[in-house]
């Protein structure tokens, strides 16, 4: 703690690395909330018409869909079962890879909670909480660029995240073997992604209403201190 009192440049450069946990920690726990808020969903069946697109009644595509959001859950290791829907070789082996992207997250958070933890106890210590200005700047600076290309082109990057997390084509579903395709329209994919990005938005502002509200409370302190 000493050296970073009297070491300006170890301590901002502590102060930018425990922003950007702090934003991965806030991305990989959003990645979880919009996962388990099957509300979201609930609502895009009638919105998006996935019963007529699907030819299966409501009923079915939301005892499925639940299927498949429990299996991706951190807390879950059965093994996937659609109640009522076929599933290929490939299909089965892509959810499996799925399912290792989100428990890359879960342990991501795990890494990241204890260390945030500890550098908001010692930067606490310190006294100075620039981190958090950092963590609000990191939190609205990548979100409105995530934010942007989702608006502008998420076609191309939905087919951009597949390439580049999954090494084979077995996202590439065919309905008559993956029928579970027909009840996952890419519009909710994006509306996914808006949720994680509105997540990490209202995290940014929590962290920069603390930060200005501890500025006001030393301002406030300082003022009443020249006073006496």
């Amino acid at each position: 703690m000493e050296l970073l009192k009297r070491n300006r440049v170890l301590r901002e450069a502590l102060k930018v690395l425990t922003a950007l946990a702090f934003v991965f920690l806030f991305i990989s726990g959003a990645v979880f909330a919009v996962l388990a808020f099957r509300p979201l969903y609930y609502s895009d069946v009638d919105r998006l018409n996935i019963p007529q697109s699907s030819g299966l009644d409501r009923e079915t595509v939301i005892l499925n869909y639940d299927a498949l959001i429990d299996y991706n859950l951190p807390l879950s290791d059965g093994e996937l079962v659609f109640p009522s829907l076929a599933m290929s070789d490939h299909g089965r082996q892509h959810f499996a890879e799925v399912k290792d992207i989100f428990d890359a997250f879960k342990i991501l958070f795990l890494i990241l909670l204890p260390f945030c933890i500890a550098a908001a106890i010692l930067f606490g210590r310190l006294k100075d909480r620039g981190y958090l200005l950092y963590t609000a700047i990191a939190c609205v600076a990548l979100p409105a660029l995530a934010g942007g290309t989702v608006a502008l082109c998420w076609d191309r990057l939905f087919v951009a995240f597949h390439k580049l997390f999954f090494n084979n084509d077995y996202w590439i579903f065919d309905p008559r073997y993956d029928p579970v395709i027909t009840i996952l329209p890419d519009t909710f994919f994006m509306h996914c992604a808006v949720g994680i990005v509105l997540i990490v938005l209202l995290c940014g502002g929590i962290c920069a209403g603390i930060w200005i509200g501890g500025r006001m409370k030393t301002k406030k302190k300082a003022g009443q201190t020249q006073t006496v």
